[in-house]
């Protein structure tokens, strides 16, 4: 079990590019995901799974996003309705916080590693996203992934370790309208690069961050340091 990790929304983007350097790096990863039949919002499911699979560290990367689609619906503050407002509490809260509990319930130690957003920390720019806007669920719902982070570490110390990770925007088909505008409002001048968030996992889920617990670690180019 000491090298295992259980990785949560491991065919998305992030995911798909943690899953293959954990790989490389040895570790051997489980794999849960949408796609591969594993519905994280049903309870029973989760109880059932944790109980039979345990691990000495957890990686969340599942959660329901808001992406920046042609054709969308509006997602104006005073367009959207309140069912998605509710779909992502449901799934970027309340099945984040059932998934970690049932970890932490069927092993004795671990660390845990949830992934929050820059939108949990600031609101989103208007100007990424005229004339529409960035749902305002999303980065509610990630700035409760900060704080359900902070209470698990320390609810759950000493035996667990509980940390975030905020990600700034990844490059990923947006327009180059968009990311020459992202890249513009931003320090370092661009957009991450999927891979440049693993080094920070394989750190949080190490004996190298073996003193870090409650701690919320920003990737993101430098946008919350404006």
């Amino acid at each position: 079990m000491n090298n295992k990790v259980i990785i949560t929304g491991a065919r998305g983007l992030i995911g798909t590019a943690v899953t293959k350097y954990l790989k490389e790096m040895k570790y051997k990863v489980v794999e849960l995901d949408l796609t591969l039949g594993h519905d994280l919002t049903d309870e029973k499911f989760v109880k059932e799974w944790f109980s039979k699979n345990l691990a000495s560290s957890l990686v969340n990367l599942f959660a329901l996003n808001d992406h920046i689609e042609p054709g969308r619906k509006s997602n104006k503050l005073f367009d959207i309705s309140l069912d998605l407002f509710n779909n992502f509490l449901q799934v970027n809260i309340i099945a984040l916080f059932s998934v970690c509990r049932e970890y932490a319930r069927s092993n004795s130690s671990g660390s845990i590693v949830n992934f929050a957003s820059t939108y949990g920390h600031v609101s989103p720019n208007p100007k990424l996203y005229e004339p529409n806007e960035k749902n305002i669920a999303y980065g509610i719902s990630k700035a409760g992934v900060i704080q359900l982070t902070k209470h698990l570490a320390v609810h759950l110390a000493p035996h667990f370790r509980v940390n975030c990770i905020a990600p700034g925007g990844v490059k990923h088909k947006q327009s180059p309208e968009f990311q020459s505008l992202y890249g513009s409002l931003t320090p370092l001048g661009r957009m991450m690069e999927v891979e440049e968030i693993c080094g920070m996992v394989e750190f949080l889920i190490s004996n190298k961050s073996s003193y870090c617990t409650g701690g919320v670690y920003v990737v993101d180019g430098g946008w919350t340091a404006l």
